[in-house]
C-alpha cells in the first residue's frame, strides 16, 4: 500500500468516525431533551394547574351563556304560544282592525 492509499484509507476512518459521533450526539441531545420536557418541573405542574383553572371558568361561562339562550328560547317559545292560542280563541271578525 503506498502513502496515497494509506491517506486515503485514514482520511475515510476519520471522516466516518466524525459522521458516526455528530449522529450519536444528536440522537443523545434529542433523548435528553424529551426526557426534560416529559418531566415537568415544578414549574411546569403550575403553568398547567393555572391553564386548567383558566380553561374550568372559560367552560363554566360558556355554560351560563347556553342557559341564557335557552331560558330565552323558552320565554319566546312560550310567548308565541300564547300569542297563537289567544287569536284562535277570538272571532276574526274582532281581530280586524278599526
Amino acid at each position: 500500500m503506498d502513502s496515497r492509499e494509506f491517506a486515503l484509507a485514514m482520511l475515510s476512518i476519520l471522516m466516518g468516525g466524525a459522521i458516526v459521533m455528530t449522529v450519536i450526539r444528536t440522537i443523545a441531545r434529542a433523548i435528553g431533551q424529551r426526557r426534560d420536557h416529559s418531566a415537568l418541573g415544578g414549574d411546569g405542574l403550575e403553568r398547567l394547574d393555572d391553564r386548567l383553572g383558566r380553561m374550568e371558568q372559560a367552560i363554566e361561562a360558556i355554560a351560563i351563556e347556553v342557559e341564557r339562550v335557552s331560558e330565552g328560547q323558552r320565554f319566546t317559545s312560550k310567548l308565541l304560544a300564547e300569542r297563537t292560542s289567544g287569536a284562535e280563541r277570538t272571532p276574526a271578525a274582532e281581530r280586524l282592525p278599526r
